[in-house]
């Protein structure tokens, strides 16, 4: 594994003298490569399916929610 290199350096070195036309194809290089999204998995939501599942094991999904709806009321009642 390499040593990051110093981009501050580099720039001073290597890119502050280039012309204007040649930074922004630079630019465009860069951008293309940290937009290439080939090889990388496309992540989707469904990846999320079952997450937390555990935190609901063995809890009522309608109480909780005529729990909640009373505590609604109750607050509704209050104001």
């Amino acid at each position: 594994m390499s040593a990051e290199p110093n981009i501050d350096q580099l720039y001073d070195q290597q890119i502050k003298a280039l012309p204007r036309a040649a930074k922004l194809r630079l630019l465009s290089r860069i951008t293309e490569d940290l937009t290439n999204t080939e090889g990388e998995k496309n992540l989707s939501i469904m990846g999320l399916h079952g997450l937390g599942a555990a935190i609901w094991q063995g809890i009522d999904a309608q109480a909780y929610v005529n729990t909640l709806r009373d505590e609604w009321d109750e607050s509704d009642d209050q104001s």
